[in-house]
This record gives C-alpha cells, sequence and structure tokens, in this order.
C-alpha cells in the first residue's frame, strides 16, 4: 500500500504472512507447516524425541539430564538446525518464537517455584558446622578470586561486560552453587542419601541463603545507580514489600495445613490458586523490575515442606513441568545459542574465560582444603567438590537475564552456556568414578548371627514402612528370644518416602534430644519392649527419602549400629529397596513376608508358636539355622528342621558340604534331647522331590513360620526345574515357593541371607 511504502523502507513497518490455527487435512492439499498448532506441536515433539536419543547415546558417560535437554536446544537453535533456513524459518518463524520464548519462560518459573517448594528452611537450622564452614568457603573464596581476575582483566572486556553489574552478574553465576541445579544431579546419581550428597546439598541450600537474595539485590541496586540513585531505593523498598508478602502467605498455607483433615489431600481450590499465584508471583517481581523467575521461587519457599500441601503441589506439577514447559525452556535456551556469533569476538571472550576458570579452580580448591581439614577423606573432598561446581538451569536462566537486559552480548552468553555445559558434562561422570556410596557398607569383618558370641548383645536394624508391619515385626522380635543373658537392641527405622520436599533427613530420635518419637508406630514399638522385662531395648529412627535411596539410609545405620542382621519386611512396590540392601548390607538380612492377621498387635509371650526350616546348604541356610536355633531357645517354641541332600551327593561343592556338616552336627548334639526340636534328613533327586516334599510338610502340620536360608551355596541339583517361574528374587526360590498363593498356607516365610562379607561380592 503506498501509505506504508515509506514506513517499511524505514524498517518500521514489516509485511508477514498470517498463518491459520488449524489446517483441515492434507487430503485438502494443505501443508500442515503453515499452522500454528501443528508448528507447535512439532517443535515440542521434535525437541522431546532428540532428548531421549541424546540421552540414550552418552547413557555410558553418565550424563545428566539438563545436559542433554540443553545439547537438544542446542540443535534445535541456529547452531545446527539454523543451518537449513527453510526448515529453520517453517519451525520458528516470529510468531513461532513468541510462543516457545514465552512458554519457556514459564517453565523456568514453574521449575524455580518446586524447587522452592522442595528446599526445607530448617535444614539452614539443622545445618552443622562443617557446612556452613563449607558454604562460606566455598562461596567466598571464588567470588573474590572471580573479582580480582576481573580487576585485571577489566580493560579486554567488551563494553557491556566492562560494567561493574555484568561483572557481577557473571562471577556470582559460577561461584554460587544453586540447591535447583544440585538436587535434581544429585538424585540422577542416586546420592541423596550418600554421604557426600548430604553434604553438598545442605552446603547448597546455605549458600542460597546467603547468595541468592542478596544477589538479586546488589545486582539490581548497581544496575539503578548507573542510571538514577533513587531508583536504588525503590529496588530495596519493593523487594523489602514482596519478601513480607511472601511471609504472610505462608502463614495462610498452613492455615490451610490445619484445616485439612488428616490422611486427606488439600482441597483442589487451595492447589489451583497456589499454582495460579506462580504467575501472579512472576507478574510483580517482573512489574518492580526484580526478574520474572524471582517471585515463583520466593512464593515456593513460603509453602510447608512436606505433605500435605507441598506434596499435592510437587505431584501435580512435575509430570507435566519436566515433559511440556520445560522443553520449550531449552528450546528457547537454543535459539539464543549460537556459536556463528563468537566468531571474530575471541579478544572478548578470552577475560571470561580465565575469569570462570579462576572461579572454578579456586572453588574445587577451598572446598578441597576445608573438607580435609574437617577429616574427609580425599576421595569424598573431591566429590563434594565436583557436586559443589555443577551448573544449570538457574544459571541459565541467570545468562537469559543478562542478555535480556543488554548487560551482555550474545556471544558472551554463548561462551557462557558453553563453559557451564562443559563442566557440568565433565565433572558428573568423575563424581560417579570418584564415589560409590555402597563403598563403606561391605565390611571384612564378620556380623552375622552365626558368629555373635553366645550371651552377648544382638543389635538389630527393624524396618518398618507403615503400620501394617508392626504385627509381623512384633512376632519376629518376641520370637527372637530376647533373654537377660543375650538381650536384642532393636533400632526401628521408620521409612518414609520423600514427598514435597527435597532434602533427605535421618532422625536419630533419643540421641538428638527430641526424647523419643511421637510418630504410633514408634509407640507402639516402645511399649513392646518395655514388656519384654528388660530384655528388649528400642531405639527409634525416621529416614524420609527416596525410595531410590532408601537402601543406603538402612545399610548406614546398620553399618554405624554395628547390627548383625536387619529385618525387612517386603510388601507390594518393595522388591527395589529390598534387592538393594541384600545386595550391599554390612550385616545378614532377613526378609519377611507377614501372614499375621492385621488387627493382632500383640503378641502373647505364652503362645505356642511352631517353626519349619528348611535347610538347603550354604551360607544362607547355615546362618537361618543359627537364627532358629537361637528362637528354639524360647521354651514356647517348637522347631522341625529338614534337611535336603541330594541323591549320591550329585552337584555338591565339598567345601560347603563340609562347613554344613559341621554346623548341622553341632546343632543336633546341642538339641538331641529337646523334645521341642525335630530333626530329619530328606534325599531328592530334583527341584520337583523337593517342592514335593515341602509340600508333605505343610500337609502334616501347621507351622506358623516357615524359615529358609536365600540363595548363597544352595546345590543346584536341589532345585533344578524352579528357577524358572520364580517371580521374586528377593526370597530366593524356594522362599518365593513358599510365599506364593500356590503353596496354600498362612504361615509368615522368613527368607535369610548371610552377611557378604568385601571381596566376596558377586
Amino acid at each position: 500500500l503506498p501509505e506504508y511504502s515509506e514506513l517499511i523502507k524505514k524498517g518500521l513497518v514489516i509485511c508477514r504472512r498470517r498463518r491459520r490455527a488449524h489446517p483441515f487435512g492434507i487430503f485438502y492439499g494443505q501443508n500442515p507447516l503453515d499452522y500454528y498448532f501443528p508448528i507447535f506441536l512439532l517443535q515440542l515433539s521434535t525437541m522431546i524425541i532428540i532428548t531421549r536419543l541424546i540421552r540414550l547415546l552418552i547413557k555410558p558417560l553418565r550424563q545428566p539430564g539438563v545436559v542433554c535437554n540443553i545439547l537438544a536446544g542446542i540443535i534445535l537453535g541456529p547452531s545446527v538446525l539454523g543451518r537449513n533456513n527453510r526448515l529453520y524459518s517453517y519451525m520458528f518463524s516470529e510468531n513461532a518464537y513468541y510462543v516457545v520464548k514465552n512458554i519457556g519462560l514459564l517453565g523456568f518459573m514453574y521449575f524455580l517455584f518446586l524447587s522452592g517448594v522442595k528446599i526445607d528452611l530448617m535444614v539452614i537450622r539443622s545445618a552443622k558446622r562443617k557446612h556452613w564452614i563449607l558454604g562460606v568457603v566455598g562461596l567466598c573464596v571464588p567470588l573474590i578470586s572471580t573479582a580480582a581476575i576481573a580487576f585485571i582483566e577489566r580493560k579486554l572486556f567488551s563494553k557491556k561486560m566492562g560494567k561493574i553489574e555484568s561483572i557481577w552478574g557473571a562471577g556470582t553465576a559460577f561461584a554460587a552453587s544453586t540447591f535447583p541445579v544440585l538436587y535434581p544431579i544429585v538424585r540422577e546419581l542416586n546420592l541423596l542419601s550418600s554421604g557426600v550428597g548430604r553434604m553438598a546439598l545442605y552446603t547448597s541450600v546455605i549458600e542460597d541463603f546467603m547468595m541468592g537474595t542478596t544477589s538479586l539485590l546488589i545486582f539490581q541496586i548497581l544496575g539503578a545507580l548507573a542510571y538514577r540513585p533513587i531508583t536504588a531505593l525503590w529496588y530495596f523498598l519493593s523487594f523489602v514489600v514482596i519478601l513480607t508478602t511472601m511471609a504472610g502467605l505462608r502463614y495462610f498455607m498452613l492455615w490451610i495445613i490445619r484445616i485439612t483433615p488428616e490422611g486427606k489431600p488439600v482441597d483442589q481450590i487451595y492447589v489451583i490458586a497456589i499454582l495460579l499465584g506462580v504467575a501472579a508471583a512472576g507478574l510483580v517481581t517482573d512489574i518492580f523490575g526484580l526478574s520474572v523467575a524471582n517471585g515463583p521461587l520466593w512464593l515456593g519457599l513460603a509453602v510447608p515442606a512436606g505433605p500435605p500441601l507441598a506434596a499435592i503441589l510437587v505431584e501435580k506439577t512435575e509430570t507435566i513441568l519436566k515433559n511440556i514447559l520445560m522443553p520449550f525452556s531449552f528450546m528457547y535456551l537454543g535459539i539464543l545459542f549460537d556459536v556463528n556469533s563468537m566468531g571474530g569476538n575471541w579478544s572478548y571472550l578470552k577475560p571470561i574465560l580465565w575469569m570462570v576458570l579462576g572461579s572454578y579452580v579456586f572453588k574445587l580448591a577451598s572446598i578441597i582444603a576445608a573438607s580435609r581439614l574437617m577429616d574427609s577423606s580425599v576421595r569424598d573432598s573431591l566429590a563434594v567438590s565436583l557436586i559443589m561446581s555443577l551448573k544449570g538451569e538457574v544459571e541459565f536462566l541467570w545468562f537469559l537475564h543478562l542478555l535480556d537486559v543488554k548487560m551482555i552480548e550474545q556471544s558472551e552468553f554463548t561462551f557462557m552456556v558453553i563453559i557451564a555445559t562443559s563442566m557440568t558434562a565433565l565433572a558428573t561422570p568423575l563424581i560417579c568414578i570418584l564415589y560409590d556410596p555402597t563403598r563403606p557398607y561391605l565390611v571384612n569383618k564378620r556380623r552375622n548371627i552365626q558368629h555373635t558370641p553366645p550371651n552377648s548383645e544382638v543389635h538389630v536394624v527393624a524396618c518398618i514402612h507403615g503400620e501394617e508391619d508392626l504385627s509381623g515385626l512384633m512376632k519376629l522380635l518376641d520370637v527372637s528370644n530376647p533373654t537377660v543373658s543375650s538381650p536384642i537392641s532393636v533400632h526401628a527405622l521408620h521409612l518414609v518416602e520423600l514427598m514435597g520436599r527435597a532434602n533427605p533427613v535421618v532422625i536419630h530420635h533419643e540421641a538428638e534430644g527430641h526424647g523419643g518419637s511421637s510418630s504410633s508406630i514408634h509407640h507402639a514399638l516402645k511399649l513392646f519392649a518395655e514388656a519384654r522385662d528388660g530384655c528388649m531395648r528400642m531405639l527409634c529412627h525416621t529416614a524420609m527419602t527416596s525410595k531410590k535411596s532408601m537402601y543406603q539410609d538402612i545399610c548406614e545405620l546398620a553399618f554405624s549400629r554395628k547390627a548383625c542382621l536387619i529385618i525387612l519386611p517386603l510388601g507390594p512396590n518393595r522388591g527395589g529397596v529390598a534387592a538393594h540392601v541384600l545386595k550391599h548390607a554390612p550385616c545378614s538380612v532377613s526378609i519377611l513376608v507377614d501372614r499375621s492377621p492385621r488387627n493382632n498387635n500383640v503378641v502373647l509371650r505364652g503362645s505356642i508358636r511352631r517353626l519349619a526350616l528348611l535347610f538347603l546348604g550354604g551360607a544362607d541356610a547355615r546362618e537361618a539355622l543359627m537364627y532358629a536355633d537361637r528362637m528354639a531357645e524360647n521354651p514356647s517354641v517348637s522347631l522341625t528342621v529338614v534337611r535336603f541332600l541330594s541323591h549320591e551327593g550329585r552337584g555338591d561343592d565339598e567345601m560347603e558340604k563340609k562347613m554344613d556338616d559341621g554346623v548341622v552336627t553341632r546343632f543336633w548334639v546341642k538339641s538331641e534331647r529337646n523334645r521341642r526340636i525335630v530333626y530329619r534328613e530328606v534325599v531328592v533327586r530334583n527341584g520337583q522331590e523337593t517342592m514335593a516334599a515341602i509340600r508333605d510338610m505343610n500337609k502334616e502340620d501347621a507351622y506358623d513360620l516357615w524359615m529358609v536360608g536365600r540363595m548363597n551355596g544352595i546345590n543346584s541339583v536341589l532345585l533344578e526345574g524352579m528357577t524358572s517361574w520364580s517371580e521374586r528374587n528377593e526370597l530366593g526360590v524356594i522362599g518365593d515357593y513358599l510365599a506364593s498363593a500356590d503353596f496354600g498356607t498362612d504361615a509368615s516365610v522368613l527368607s535369610v541371607q548371610q552377611q557378604i562379607l568385601r571381596g566376596q561380592e558377586k
């Protein structure tokens, strides 16, 4: 049009083809890529597919998800896919870029909100002196070194990067460690409940506390002073007002929790209101110039950690955030990332490289030195320092903010993303090499029932998932025959799956001055122990962690308390925990399948108990026999021991056979005149005859508890033909058969595995 010709020449008006929202279909001769919504779906699906392919390809390198995501975003950006102008113009037209940018920022907002929800600020109160030392040293030393290097190289920076606020913004990004970045990676590496994992997470919360809001405030004030001094005052006042408002919202959320009935979910209207409040919080902080992402983070911190409120917020939001919103966040990063922009700018990028490398080197060195001074091993110190140097979403968002407010150039943004991604990609596999979270648990000293001296105290770790485990556990502890000469010290560990919070917590109730636990589970166990006339001591512990890391807390407690036995109830969806405990336990493990009535929560000491032990040979069978022998010393217990032997000794291991003979002989000599104990031997040719003999035992007598050695050292001939249908490897082949519905018994099953010494693991 003539009236627009001058404006078009000056670049003030752009003519653009308008796309429709939805096509009628390819059968109408329409190209789906000419329409908005198909382009949107193509962007999302392509990003997800590329991310999954990258994760599959670099899985052997133990790379975290954030590295895979940023690489996928870079591939979709101008650095790779953008080299094909036609395809790139279809996928990322100016309107499409607008959609990607806004959904990507929304993803970052909800990512920081959920990160705030998962952070338990009470960690700061419970943090130990070593955490504070690491936090202060690990933050101040690299920050000072970055400032010193920037001062030396200040004349070499570009005009934008040479400003004080730009140097401060970039320096703090590389000097500080952020909890929202560390937590997902530590969780992926299964280090949540490990020593170095806890150390790094606690320290990162302290660094966030010291630097998070302080860095933002200093950054905004420096920028405001360069513009107009009075603006800095308004920034500070708005900052105080917003934080005060967030503190008031915390009381509102505590009120929501109070009005929610125990065991019931939070009303949906409150959940929806809080999730909508994330957008409102971002809007308010953006209006006041405090960055759109800070409002959601502060709102998340205002949410009380743990169930019911935080748990349901995480449950409702995490899936859509991870699989829908965050792909657009990394896509947005990839669009702004352009390696071509770095051409000819090395003179400006070189001082940034020295500044960042100095920050990394001094951070690693300072944390290693501080850790060594606190008696950490060299490997653990190095692992903690590498974890603290990881970078991810928070740093990428901060780089975006610096680019958005024109404090850095695109070339500098690209270079910072490359450095941050490279350091994370290098550090993660090194952490896996340096630190094995299961390494401390396997020991050389024997900690099992068989080698525990007679008339000595027996330490047992008893795991409880819920109240449904109490009945079977109490009966097993009671039948374990605690006496004055050989008391049982029980470490009752209540396992709680981590929900709505990120920091794993282990509470030793008596040791930490809690005066014991107030939970109904621990209260019931305390009353049970008190009724044992001083023969049983009950120490209560609670472990709140992810299901993937529960075995570490169990093994750590058994290791530190020098337990000789772990009792682990087996129930639905608990097989993974049991399998890891069996593999890494520092002592013997017994897996209990309880079939006792759920309403019978009291064990009567005078009741008759009939036990059956199936002895198939091997270390596990010997451990089970010694445990049964201890039980049989209880005058109210009758025990039937059946030893299975292969026909003509086929398949016998001579060494195992000799050890079996020695243990069985000592047991029989000791119990020969005890009428409550029956011992007999059965010769079988294969697994079918073994099963037939066990079924005959079940028909002959009604037992309360079946005991069996799990699997180590069993003659394969005795199980011939049975291994193919075994479903639960945690119990072993025979234990799985006893616990199956096909066996037809209401008796409980106890599968015992003897301690695996270091160097003997398979």
